[in-house]
């Protein structure tokens, strides 16, 4: 499976000087940074440092981007633990019990937990990328828009899961956001409620509108405290505390394989990513779990679920680029872009001719994942202060950002608006008891799916369901998919029905 001369030629290219390894570093912090800024994207922050790479020779520009990436992907996670602020949309699951974790004054277990789950899950997203490279191209190139479909409508089944208290509240507040990702042209050319409003031409930035409902409408509700953490004892950042935190993830180890592997999967998918990867895994691993009651109120599952889904899904979004030549999503179009600096075409000839230039990647990529865990660890302890800043200085300050971080990804004053907009709408869905997660979802997840139905539906000449039964891989998920959500549940019940019945 592995060519093993090839490898051992990476291993040279890799350790025969430190020169591959200088800008590794530098990237990691890069990406650390604008992961934990909301409204600076990953893809962003490649994009501005990609003209740096002009004068390194191809290994060096490669792990100097993808090691931006690999710090974005944690970084996006610590200010929703923290914030509540999801860094980037592959971040919002984390969100979910990392948040009421630190609330509860466990965010040095929480920062832990991430961190960890974040350092296995790339882990096993490169591991298997290596492995598998092959087996994995030709499983991407049979991966069509009804495939995609059934993994998005598996990614909308979470939904139905976020409000335990009312699942009807949960289900409209999933159906607004829907509602919401329909405005805008359509993919088929057609106007949708713009209202004569030019900056909805292209629907509802789903960025500042996640900026604004989950962190400015919690800043808002947040205004009258003292600080994130109200006990004074619990505001520390304790070295030990994180490490025991990293030590507890190791504890569930069920639910973080299967978020790897299931970030490394979806990972793969051209236009799905880690974006549905981690609410897929977060899901699963609350249908799954023998205490889903406690999802959403600080499970530590739940924030090891979706960080190792969210980082394995990088591992798995270079299998198309190197494989195939085709980016997964905007962080692997901009790795695109510096393979055509250095005049190499991605694809089967440059697996087969550069093989041991693709093993020196993947190697790369683990070495980076190893740096991971020494910085995130260090650098944690910078950004865990947050929770010692008054409420009166962060507030103000953090929306501020928010703000900014809402015109940076529109360049107009739509960006803004909108997180402000989104900020009120968000206020009033908490004081309500709706969940502002499953309208993020919607919002997120329905354009996404409305494209892929059209082109399904234009492949199929209108016979979605005649056409599923001809896609053996779309059929195959779509089965693992009701599996799940209706067999989990039974399983459950019975088990629950046994031990009722032994106790009695």
């Amino acid at each position: 499976m592995l060519d093993q001369f090839a490898l051992s030629q990476a291993f040279g290219l890799l350790f025969s000087s430190f020169d591959p390894w200088i800008w590794v570093i530098p990237g990691l912090l890069i990406g650390l940074v604008f992961g934990s800024i909301p409204g600076l994207q990953i893809s962003m922050a490649m994009a501005v440092f990609l003209p740096v790479t002009f004068g390194m020779d191809f290994l060096q520009a490669m792990l100097f981007l993808t090691a931006i990436f690999t710090g974005g992907a944690y970084g996006g996670g610590v200010t929703a633990i923290l914030m509540n602020i999801p860094g980037s949309s592959s971040s919002i699951a984390t969100a979910f019990d990392g948040y009421p974790m630190a609330r509860q004054g466990k965010h040095n277990e929480a920062l832990g937990l991430g961190l960890a789950a974040s350092v296995v899950g790339a882990f096993v997203g490169y591991i298997l990328l290596l492995l598998l490279i092959g087996p994995l191209a030709a499983f991407v190139l049979k991966i069509g828009p009804m495939e995609m479909v059934v993994v998005v409508l598996w990614g909308l089944t979470l939904i139905a899961t976020l409000n335990d208290s009312s699942l009807p509240k949960g289900l409209m507040a999933g159906a607004f956001g829907l509602m919401l990702s329909q405005i805008g042209m359509s993919t088929t050319g057609v106007m949708r409620t713009t209202v004569g409003n030019p900056h909805l031409l292209d629907g509802i930035s789903v960025v500042p509108a996640m900026i604004g409902i989950f962190a400015a409408s919690e800043l808002l509700r947040l205004r009258g405290g003292s600080y994130l953490v109200q006990d004074e004892t619990q505001r520390d950042i304790s070295l030990p505390k994180i490490l025991r935190g990293v030590a507890q993830t190791f504890r569930h180890p069920g639910v973080l394989i299967r978020g790897s592997l299931i970030g490394a999967v979806i990972g793969a998918i051209p236009g799905v990513g880690s974006s549905v990867a981690n609410l897929v895994s977060y899901g699963e691993a609350k249908r799954t779990s023998k205490t889903p009651e406690i999802f959403g109120k600080g499970a530590p599952d739940g924030v090891i679920a979706a960080e190792s889904a969210n980082s394995s899904s990088e591992g798995g979004s270079m299998t198309a680029l190197l494989a195939l030549g085709i980016p997964g999503g905007a962080a692997t179009a901009v790795l695109l872009a510096a393979f055509s600096f250095h005049n190499i075409i991605g694809g089967p000839s440059f697996i087969r001719n550069q093989t041991d230039i693709v093993y020196s990647i993947i190697l790369g990529n683990l070495g980076q994942v190893v740096l991971l865990a020494v910085i995130g660890l260090l650098m944690l302890r910078v950004l865990g202060m947050v929770v010692r800043v008054p409420l009166a200085y962060l507030v103000p300050s953090v929306l501020a950002m928010c703000a900014w971080g809402g015109y940076g990804i529109t360049g107009t004053i739509a960006g803004p608006l909108t997180v402000a907009a989104f900020a009120g709408l968000g206020w009033l869905m908490r004081r309500n008891d709706y969940p502002v997660a499953a309208t993020v979802i919607g919002l997120l997840l329905g354009r996404m799916m409305e494209g892929e139905l059209v082109r399904t539906l234009q492949i199929s000449g209108g016979r979605p369901f005649a056409y599923l039964m001809e896609r053996p891989i779309a059929m195959g998920l779509f089965v693992v998919m009701i599996l799940v959500l209706v067999g989990a549940p039974l399983l459950k019940s019975l088990r629950r029905h046994r031990q009722r019945r032994t106790g009695a």
